[in-house]
């Protein structure tokens, strides 16, 4: 349809099937009456955060719409919203109702389908709906533009908004009656999507009927499968544990010296568990080290781990002390049923090596000579009790001034220090320390942890009553601005 504006004689047209009775004309802006074909008034132009335009199509919901009219309404000095008229090939209305970047799709009803127990009843029920009077507004027309079936009315218009959920009532008095209109919260995104919008308007602020950010409902039901799948695996993997103690043999240090054991293979069945690795030592202010690779047989994987067992003691200022210990353990983590073998390094600290303690005493009992374990050796004056130590023999025999030098000349003559030492005791080295020969790997394959389990459970319960509480706070901001709130602020 196509009209000549009287005035500017611009050409106005609509891909719409209606009857017609007034349009303002997008050149001049006046409104012009169809049947008389005059102006009426000229009107504002919408464009206050005016996003879609006369004529434009799109589909929401499988049905086709072709927006006719633009209605910019202002509540107060500076409170718009904007109502975008829709046609569908049927000649069907709805209306799409944007405020603050809050989207809401209605559709005209009947008055009678709209219940309430009295006419300043705060509850309304359309159907099995019970819906609570949000807020009344009295409100007029600021802008328009676009093609309208009914005369418009620019007088002082009264709206009453009933809300439950993401749904609303509203209801519309005005001098020509009153009429209710069904609605819907939409997304902005699918506005955006179905009119093929750049630029969406400023969003702020909670819509009166505006969903939660997640389906709670939805997001409880799936919570619950899930807690039910993680419970029933759980049980599963109980009831297939079988094997405890997997691997246990004690290592020489000397059978893996410079090279590397494999163990025999072992089986581990039912679910994925930690292995438990012991190794023990019999370090004694030393250390020890064991390396040992987990190989899965069926595809050669293989999971390093290495682990130092030390342990040291002794006395400082008058007290003892100790570090460190002979036992130590860690886990292989999540190892899964196979069959498995170990692949073991070892090494040690090798021990402090020593000269063995020797004594020598002169046949008149005059001298005596004494080699201590750090390989020193002491001469005493068995007389005077006067003692001098020496690094080796050699440097005993070239002290010839002093007097316990004259003295070991005396007695001693040309005879060797190191023979007559020996022949009192053997000149073997031993050890400092006590010798550490061998290390204990033990490993067993642990029960199922519940820990992770629990923590899970734990996990979605709180996720649940997060949803629970954070849709409840969610309401209550909803309902902050409302004057018929159901709630109570502080």
């Amino acid at each position: 349809m196509h009209y000549i504006c009287p005035l500017c004689k611009t050409e106005n047209t609509i891909d719409a099937d209606f009857e017609i009775s007034e349009y303002v004309c997008k050149s001049c802006s006046n409104l012009i009456n169809v049947p008389q074909n005059t102006s009426t008034k000229v009107v504002k132009k919408p464009i206050e955060n005016v996003v879609l335009e006369v004529g434009q199509k799109g589909t929401i919901d499988v049905t086709d719409y072709t927006i006719t009219g633009i209605i910019i309404r202002k509540y107060g000095n500076s409170i718009f919203w904007r109502e975008y008229y829709l046609k569908d090939k049927k000649g069907q209305d709805a209306f799409l109702s944007e405020s603050d970047g809050h989207w809401v799709l209605l559709h005209p009803i009947d008055k009678m389908e709209v219940k309430r127990k009295s006419w300043n009843s705060i509850i309304l029920e359309y159907g099995s709906l019970k819906l609570r009077r949000y807020e009344t507004t009295e409100c007029h027309i600021h802008a328009a533009a676009g093609f309208f079936e009914d005369k418009l009315d620019f007088g002082l218009t009264t709206y009453k908004e009933y809300v439950n959920g993401t749904q609303m009532i509203s209801e519309e008095k005005s001098k020509d009656g009153i009429q209710y209109f069904y609605g819907k919260h939409i997304s902005k995104y699918k506005v955006k999507k179905t009119f093929n919008i750049a630029n969406l308007p400023n969003y702020s602020g909670i819509g009166i009927v505006q969903p939660f950010y997640v389906n709670v409902k939805q997001a409880i039901n799936i919570l619950a499968v899930s807690a039910l799948i993680i419970c029933l695996i759980q049980l599963y993997v109980v009831a297939t544990r079988t094997n405890a103690l997997v691997f246990e043999q004690e290592i020489n240090f000397s059978d893996v010296a410079d090279k590397e054991m494999i163990s025999k293979s072992f089986e581990l069945s039912g679910g994925s568990a930690p292995l438990n690795v012991e190794v023990s030592s019999n370090v004694d202010n030393s250390w020890a080290n064991v390396g040992l690779g987990l190989v899965n047989e069926k595809n050669n994987e293989i999971v390093f781990a290495s682990k130092d067992i030390e342990e040291y003691h002794g006395y400082e200022d008058g007290e003892s002390w100790s570090e460190g210990s002979k036992n130590e353990s860690f886990n292989f983590c999540g190892v899964a049923p196979g069959k498995y073998h170990f692949v073991i390094s070892a090494e040690r600290q090798e021990p402090l090596k020593t000269s063995r303690p020797a004594k020598y005493l002169s046949p008149d009992g005059n001298l005596s000579i004494s080699r201590e374990e750090n390989g020193t050796i002491s001469v005493t004056n068995q007389s005077t009790f006067e003692t001098t130590s020496f690094g080796y023999a050699k440097m005993i025999k070239k002290d010839s001034v002093s007097t316990l030098g004259q003295l070991v000349h005396k007695i001693l003559g040309k005879a060797d220090i190191d023979s007559l030492l020996n022949a009192n005791a053997q000149a073997e080295s031993i050890s400092a320390t006590p010798e550490n020969k061998s290390v204990k790997i033990k490993a067993e394959w642990l029960p199922v942890s519940f820990r992770n389990f629990v923590f899970v459970l734990l996990f979605l319960i709180a996720l649940v009553l997060g949803l629970y509480f954070g849709r409840k706070a969610f309401e209550r901001s909803k309902w902050f601005n409302s004057s018929n709130s159901p709630y109570t602020y502080s």
